[in-house]
């Protein structure tokens, strides 16, 4: 059974010398580590080798190869830059359909392959501890993957800051490498003849990856377990990776873990942004005065952009003659034509022209005062999603009645284990993001469909499966001064657990 990689051989060295220790071309006149180079020249001979031996035989891993390039594809939407480090023969880069795809190895023979496999891909040799940012001549990507490479790798910390030179802030790095339960099994299926014999490996626990992609400037923002039987037995094999390998305590004996990674603060320097508040507005005519006075001037400048749907009072009313009142505030008005609060959040994110959108709801029960802290944390890099949380500090004591807070409580654990990141307050109508991460969302919302009434769920799966690192901020809740909440409890409950299903089928067990 071949588990090694066959789209991820081993990346890690290359047969040309290197100046350093850890082969930075950087480090001029270091002394070489001749233990490296030993290391470095017995791979690359290896997965020569390994070339050699794939064009003879198949192994018994294409199962696990089929399934890593599954899971890979849930995070990659097609179209996107991807560079893949240890590709091998190109097959799990060519599978993931992308507008550039690009290719690096060590292995000459691997390379050879893979440019005959994959024509329209390009592939380039070269060792990965060394100076990639200049081999590839400055290339940025959306995503650099490693697929069981960092089981390979001399110095996986000094990789791990190569890639730091290729990223943007919105590059995500994905990894997946062996769960270390696994040493034993996989080296009793070698001496069986059962799996190919194997280099030394290093084996790595999820903690050790955690530091060592935080020393190279990176941080892990999701992580998942995958593939308890690496071996196509349908449907026993089905059951086993699609659910068992997400549940406890079968997750702990899943053969690999995949990682989610962003750099930390890559860009630095980024122009203060215009705003937009959209702001749904139904039954709340009371309360737009105090929006117009309230909502402060944010960034570059402020755009309410307020959606009014199916009101029985005067709502669309007050609003014009709040607009003809304060003509030195940028606002807009629409009328909604569908139903439901996430239809107008739709709406008025198409037709916001801010930078940055947010969603202030128009009962005020989130002070519009808590908006500056919203934007310091998205323009400052600590996230790129930032969702409100009504559930830290007490609330007023009519703010949230009993059943509503059971009921956030329960979804906001049910939501931060099926998004795979802590989200305490799924259904805060505060949520804070980048406009062009929410084009990027909005591209791949057939994934998901039109299935949401509320427009929170929508925005935070969306976030998740586009590896946007959510954070909550607490808020402190407040009492309505006007009209009645428009959540109607058990309706809307069962749509959220119809929702949990969905989100589990779509999410979490794929």
């Amino acid at each position: 059974m071949n588990l090694v990689k066959e789209a991820g051989a081993g990346a890690a060295e290359s047969s040309t010398p290197r100046e350093s220790a850890r082969g930075n071309a950087a480090d001029a006149g270091a002394r070489v580590d001749e233990a490296a180079l030993r290391y470095q020249s017995a791979r690359a001979a290896h997965w020569d080798a390994v070339a050699h031996w794939m064009d003879e035989r198949r192994g018994m891993g294409g199962a696990y190869q089929q399934r890593l390039a599954e899971v890979y594809k849930f995070f990659i939407p097609e179209g996107a830059r991807v560079l893949e480090v240890g590709c091998a023969r190109g097959d799990l880069l060519a599978a993931l359909k992308p507008s550039v795809g690009v290719g690096l190895d060590f292995s000459a023979e691997m390379l050879e392959r893979a440019r005959e496999r994959h024509t329209h891909l390009r592939f380039v040799h070269a060792d990965a501890h060394d100076d990639v940012a200049a081999a590839l001549e400055g290339e940025r990507f959306d995503y650099i993957i490693l697929s069981d490479v960092v089981n390979d790798l001399w110095d996986a910390q000094s990789v791990f800051e190569q890639l730091r030179r290729l990223s943007t802030a919105r590059t995500r790095v994905i990894l997946n490498f062996y769960n270390r339960l696994w040493e034993m099994p996989l080296a009793l299926a070698r001496r069986a003849r059962l799996a190919r014999p194997n280099l030394e490996q290093n084996w790595f626990t999820l903690d050790d990856i955690t530091s060592l992609l935080a020393l190279s400037g990176f941080e892990v923002i999701r992580h998942r377990a995958e593939i308890l039987l690496p071996l196509r037995l349908p449907p026993v094999s089905t059951v086993a990776n699609r659910y068992l390998a997400k549940l406890w305590p079968f997750h702990l004996l899943a053969l690999t873990h995949f990682v989610v990674a962003r750099p930390v603060a890559v860009e630095t320097a980024r122009e203060r942004p215009v705003v937009s508040v959209v702001i749904p507005a139904r039954n709340e005519a009371g309360n737009v005065p105090d929006i117009f006075a309230r909502v402060p001037e944010l960034g570059a400048g402020t755009e309410m952009v307020f959606v009014e749907g199916g009101s029985k009072d005067d709502t669309f009313g007050a609003i014009e003659r709040e607009m003809a009142a304060h003509p030195e505030r940028r606002a807009k008005l629409l009328r909604q034509t569908g139903r439901g609060k996430g239809d107008a959040v739709r709406l008025g994110f198409r037709e916001a022209t801010g930078d940055v959108l947010m969603i202030l709801d128009s009962d005020l029960t989130v002070p519009p005062e808590d908006l500056p802290r919203f934007l310091e944390v998205l323009t400052t890099g600590k996230a790129d999603f930032v969702n409100g949380s009504r559930l830290v500090y007490p609330m007023e004591g009519e703010a949230m009645r009993f059943a509503n807070l059971v009921g956030n409580k329960f979804f906001s654990l049910a939501f931060s284990w099926l998004l795979g990141q802590p989200v305490k307050d799924t259904l805060c109508g505060t949520k804070v993001l980048w406009r062009d991460d929410y084009e990027r969302l909005a591209e791949g919302r057939h994934y998901f469909g039109d299935f949401d009434p509320f427009g929170d769920f929508d925005l935070l799966f969306g976030a998740s499966k586009l590896g946007l690192k959510i954070l909550d901020l607490p808020v402190r809740y407040r009492d309505r001064t006007y009209g009645e909440t428009n959540i109607q409890r058990w309706s809307h409950g069962l749509l959220l657990l119809r929702m949990v299903a969905f989100a589990a089928r779509r999410i979490k067990f794929i």
